[in-house]
């Protein structure tokens, strides 16, 4: 009798963010079409969270699909170092046009394989830039309480230091936190250590991974500010921001930010294939051009703008600002809104938000990404055949922008029935 997909698993796999003792099994996935998964037995699962927040326009694409094959049947790899291609350069042309359009200097763009290691480039080049202008003494990065960046070393460091990583914070390098929304406590510790600092990093106006917390955009104005003062560097992590999550292409259009990098993946090729960018300005592009080679950034990826995911990019790109897209895009930032609204209203929820197409609930219960609750709330979540993964106590959604108003109110619906079963009542 022939093994099953699911015992092959468990005797060769090793999933993410999962504990393997607990002996759930993972779900069969066959196919996906639009918002929608289909599992093993043909049971379809709406996917409320877009797969991790990748997906952007639906599970199988056509147009994302057909412009993966015809460049895998063009070029499929070739090393970056020393070559260039149309695709790499064609989307790194529609990306600084974009930020160009926002008042940005973010002319230069580098490619790496996913949003930690975007992040670990804009880290390293903060320090080498300030390294080769005379500072090596700024060494030291500053991030936000609750902040999630990424799973390598340098992106763990920039995180929340009881989180995720906690852990491993033995063997990352000093970084200084302040609370989302403190000024004055950024102030004061930008003037207790002149000069020691490389830059600031932010998701700006929503911390993904941490709880889905938003803050005020005049405190991203506040901090930039205070950064451009003090000499140091601003990034802006927009890997799960960006491409309109909260509204805006870029989310610290919010707050007009004029960031000297930001941190590009996720949505990046529509959810597709793997890819990261840096996006850095002229000024730090300069600080690395040069004669002598040991200026040189050595960083580098083996498939670091892969032909085919550029192609995806670029697809995807074209795809989201069509207007049918933008069209969508506003609808669900309204019934995200109302579904919020409607959820706030509910004896169990707490601090209820909402962003773009980003909507959240606190629900009353033990908080941490490693409470029990969050994964009773997946499971309750899945039996009414919706895919939401909360973070802890934090229910969410971020949808593609293919779902249907029918299918949003599925998803608010859900939610509100796991608020019920919570034990606050029906809220009615």
């Amino acid at each position: 009798m022939p093994t099953s997909l699911g015992d092959r698993d468990r005797k060769f796999l090793w999933h993410p963010y999962t504990q393997h003792g607990l002996g759930i099994p993972p779900l069969e996935v066959v196919s996906g079409r639009g918002a929608w998964l289909e599992l093993a037995g043909g049971r379809r699962i709406l996917d409320a969270i877009s797969s991790w927040w990748v997906n952007l326009h639906g599970h199988a694409h056509p147009e994302i699909a057909a412009a993966i094959a015809a460049q895998a049947g063009r070029l499929e790899q070739v090393i970056f170092a020393g070559f260039t291609h149309e695709p790499a350069v064609a989307l790194a042309e529609l990306l600084v046009a974009a930020a160009a359009e926002r008042g940005t200097a973010l002319r230069r763009v580098f490619y790496s394989d996913d949003g930690s290691t975007a992040v670990e480039v804009a880290l390293k080049m903060a320090y080498q830039f300030h390294a080769q202008r005379g500072a090596p003494e700024r060494r030291r990065f500053i991030a936000l309480a609750g902040a999630y960046h990424g799973d390598t070393l340098g992106a763990m460091a920039v995180g929340e230091p009881s989180g995720f990583h906690a852990l491993f914070r033995p063997l990352l390098p000093e970084v200084d936190f302040v609370a989302p929304g403190d000024a004055p406590a950024l102030a004061r510790l930008l003037a207790d250590r002149p000069g020691r600092h490389a830059a600031l990093i932010v998701e700006p106006m929503v911390q993904g991974a941490g709880g889905m917390r938003m803050h005020d955009p005049g405190f991203l104005r506040e901090a930039e500010k205070l950064c451009r003062e003090a000499g140091v560097l601003l990034i802006c992590d927009e890997v799960f921001t960006g491409f309109y999550r909260t509204g805006r292409l870029f989310a610290f259009e919010h707050a007009n930010l004029k960031p000297d990098f930001i941190t590009l993946s996720k949505g990046l090729t529509g959810g597709f294939v793997p890819l990261g960018a840096t996006l850095a300005t002229e000024e730090i592009f300069a600080a690395f051009a040069s004669d002598d080679r040991s200026h040189t950034f050595m960083h580098g990826h083996s498939f670091s703008a892969n032909p085919i995911a550029c192609a995806a990019g670029i697809a995807s790109w074209k795809l989201l600002h069509a207007p049918a897209c933008q069209r969508r895009i506003e609808a669900i930032a309204t019934a995200t809104a109302a579904g919020i609204a409607r959820l706030a209203r509910h004896p169990a929820a707490r601090h209820a938000r909402h962003l773009g197409t980003i909507g959240a609930v606190d629900i009353e219960g033990p908080p941490g990404y490693f409470s029990t609750l969050g994964p009773r709330l997946y499971e309750a979540a899945l039996r009414r055949g919706v895919l939401l993964r909360p973070l802890g106590n934090v229910l969410y959604a971020v949808p593609p922008y293919c779902v249907t108003d029918e299918e949003i109110a599925l998803i608010y619906e859900t939610m509100e029935r796991l608020l019920d079963e919570s034990g606050g009542g029906s809220g009615r």
